[in-house]
């Protein structure tokens, strides 16, 4: 049995022959022989974007009202560890060992996939820790995710766009289906896309779950310098804007205090907290700006939906000389959708394959980028740092860097860069 967690890591990925293999058969077996029942509050989040950021303000919030908060997402950036959090810190080595350890000696022949492992064993270290509610980001759709093993005291669905086609459907009407997997019988769910489509509102219904979405039940409005917050038990208003920046994280934030309306007996947050909560929430890697010259900005949009996010995003800064564009995505991945809505907003194009069996080539993306007709100059390179470090080299103190296309990517560049995550 392995002793050290990149030897566990390198383990799990040698479990199951697939990296992706949805189904929940597997983890409810280990799961049951684990006796993994948590007594606290479950929150699980879903979404084609902003489950991430439902998550850091779920968990900024919680810990700010004096909660103990177990926080498990995924993919990380720099390191494993990222992925398990008790109080905002990440899990130790030596705890995240210790619950791979139980996974397996339960698992007998049953072959997990390392994010159906993985999930087991952050539900047993948030056990371990007495944790007071335990919020559950969704790997990958819902129905058949490894995180809706767990049965969730309020769910979420941040967002609702085409991607992962080839395991969740071609269309929002099918995605959502997949998406909606997560709610349960005589429980809220929470909806923070403006147009939920009608298959995750007749999968509630089907059930007897309460949906309540943003706009209807729960909404939002911004001034200049704050924001209210209004749903159906009242208004929070003159709320400070989120540390979090960006086109729709007003959306992902209401759909997080909405959360707060739902569990408000469980787990009570004053309006201090929930303030405190909002102005020192972090996540790395969304439309992160690092303060420096040139400005450099980071972020894992990986499909066209974020895509979109980030070109808005962009329109909002101050406009800068020369934008330079590091950027590399998955090969299975709509790249075209990508680099359409941000063609406007970048004049040079630095690619750079992933070395990952699912990467594409700079020579692929030479390809789809040209195809695709986009605007300013296309150079390539034989890996991420080189990119980074040429745009570094030649960039002026007034243009900016973007670095964007999949969590490989910046985070190549955050290693290129010496940023760390604390």
């Amino acid at each position: 049995m392995p002793s050290a967690l990149a030897d566990w890591l390198i383990y799990l990925e040698s479990l199951h022959p697939k990296s992706i293999a949805l189904g929940l058969e597997r983890i409810a077996q280990v799961k049951q022989r684990m006796d993994l029942t948590p007594d606290f509050p479950v929150i699980v989040v879903g979404g084609t974007n902003g489950k991430g950021s439902v998550c850091a303000f779920l968990e900024s919030i919680l810990s700010a009202a004096g909660y103990c908060v177990g926080c498990y997402t995924s993919p990380h950036l720099l390191t494993y560890n990222e992925r398990v959090r008790i109080d905002k810190k990440r899990a130790n080595d030596e705890e995240l060992c210790a619950a791979f350890e139980q996974v397996e000696q339960h698992r007998a022949d049953i072959p997990l996939t390392y994010f159906e492992f993985g999930t087991l064993a952050a539900m047993q270290v948030f056990i371990a820790r007495k944790v007071d509610v335990a919020i559950l980001e969704v790997g990958l759709g819902g129905r058949l995710d490894a995180v809706n093993a767990f049965d969730s005291d309020c769910a979420v669905v941040a967002s609702i766009d085409i991607d992962h086609t080839d395991y969740l459907g071609d269309t929002r009407e099918l995605i959502a289906f997949e998406k909606a997997g997560i709610f349960r019988k005589g429980k809220v769910a929470i909806c923070a896309d403006e147009n939920a489509p009608q298959t995750l509102r007749a999968y509630a219904v089907k059930i007897g779950a309460s949906l309540f979405c943003i706009g209807n039940e729960f909404n939002f409005k911004q001034y200049q310098k704050q924001w209210d917050y209004v749903s159906w038990i009242g208004s929070r208003n003159a709320l400070p804007y989120p540390a979090l920046h960006g086109a729709f994280q007003l959306h992902n934030a209401s759909a997080a205090l909405a959360v707060m309306d739902v569990l408000r007996d469980l787990l009570p947050v004053s309006m201090e907290s929930l303030r405190r909560g909002l102005v020192e929430v972090s996540l790395p890697g969304r439309f992160q700006v690092v303060p420096c010259k040139p400005m450099l900005i980071l972020d894992v949009a990986h499909n066209p939906q974020a895509a979109r996010s980030l070109a808005l995003n962009l329109a909002d800064l101050p406009p800068s000389t020369h934008t330079y564009a590091v950027f590399s995505m998955l090969k299975d991945k709509d790249i075209a959708g990508v680099v359409k809505p941000l063609s406007n907003y970048v004049n040079t194009w630095l690619l750079a394959g992933i070395d990952v069996s699912r990467g594409a080539t700079a020579n692929e993306l030479v390809r789809v980028l040209q195809q695709g007709g986009v605007r300013g100059e296309i150079l390539t390179f034989d890996t991420i740092a080189e990119a980074v470090t040429y745009a570094y080299n030649v960039a002026n103190e007034t243009d900016r860097i973007t670095a964007f296309g999949s969590f490989h990517t910046v985070a190549e560049v955050m290693h290129a860069r010496g940023l760390f995550i604390t």
